[in-house]
């Protein structure tokens, strides 16, 4: 059954509220904050983050200001609904949470500020005019996760070289996404003299279905697409990834902590406390046109040596030592 989470922190309870209780909260800013997540243990650590930004500006959820959400569970063709209703409901700043959901706040519109938290380059893609001024009325935070798909390729080789054929698994709903990670991490492959096989999934269904098809695929290890979907299923996917002794590699370190092999990117966590600062500086006053995109370069590589001794795999020492963390 589909999820169709649809959650507001202000809703019939406050009939209930005295009027003048009523008529403060009337009077607290709003932010509107869209996000592709089902609401579920990955985007609450997320959203923690994003509140302890607000606090460093003086904003605390229920006590000065609002906060309006709306998670489209990993539904993406909900998302433009939901855009258009927090724009209706004449919110004082949206939250572009996820990369699908960049588009569709920018879509939906021109003038109210827009502050997002995105894997890709902005600038690339057409949402800003530059990293250091990007005009208009979105800025945020970007990280590098969807370059990173090449160098996922080079780290799964290195640690398992016999593999001649690697999978790489997209979502084909972000279908922007999926197309650069498909073009760079075939590239990559052609290199190196590998072959790859994309693998597409949106669902939970499709997921297991594409686990039980890599053997006859002949696929010997699997490199993920960053994708919001996978974020909130590292576990399952790393679940899949053992049961089908597959090596794999993914962005976060909830991947490999959950019992995949590695993780290579950035600090998502990071990112979403930059996003609930510049979303406080915009409320005090300041305009997302001059607030500089925050490019968030550095990565982290994460080893789980427990999954690679089950896997039968040696890490070569040189990958070790590269290693930011290691999992035993």
């Amino acid at each position: 059954m589909k999820r169709r989470a649809f959650i507001t922190l202000i809703g019939g309870v406050a009939a209930a509220w005295p009027l003048a209780a009523r008529a403060q909260q009337a009077a607290m800013p709003v932010i509107g904050f869209l996000s592709a997540y089902p609401p579920d243990s990955f985007a609450r650590h997320l959203l923690a983050a994003f509140h302890r930004g607000l606090r460093e500006l003086g904003y605390i959820e229920g006590q000065n200001v609002v906060v309006e959400y709306r998670w489209g569970a990993d539904e993406y063709d909900r998302l433009p609904a939901f855009a258009t209703d927090l724009v209706q409901r004449g919110v004082n700043v949206i939250v572009a949470s996820t990369s699908p959901t960049v588009p569709v706040a920018k879509a939906a519109s021109g003038t109210i500020p827009i502050v997002f938290s995105m894997g890709g380059d902005p600038v690339a893609l057409g949402y800003v005019a530059s990293l250091s001024r990007p005009g208009g009325n979105l800025t945020g935070v970007a990280t590098m996760n969807v370059e990173l798909g090449p160098k996922r390729l080079e780290l799964m080789h290195e640690l398992v070289p016999t593999a001649t054929v690697l999978g790489l698994l997209v979502n084909p709903t972000y279908v922007v996404l999926s197309e650069i990670l498909s073009r760079d991490v075939q590239a990559a492959a052609r290199s190196v003299g590998l072959e790859i096989r994309v693998l597409r999934a949106n669902t939970e269904n499709d997921l297991d279905a594409v686990f039980a098809s890599l053997s006859q695929l002949r696929v010997g290890a699997l490199v993920i697409g960053a994708d919001a979907f996978f974020n909130s299923r590292s576990e399952q996917l790393a679940a899949l990834a053992l049961r089908y002794a597959v090596p794999a590699i993914y962005q976060y370190r909830p991947f490999a902590a959950a019992g995949g092999l590695m993780s290579y990117g950035g600090n998502i966590v990071e990112s979403y406390r930059q996003v609930g600062v510049y979303v406080g500086r915009i409320l005090k006053g300041e305009n997302p046109a001059d607030l500089p995109v925050q490019q968030f370069t550095k990565v982290e590589l994460i080893l789980n040596l427990k999954t690679a001794k089950a896997l039968g795999l040696t890490v070569p020492l040189p990958l070790l030592g590269r290693a930011d963390e290691v999992i035993e």
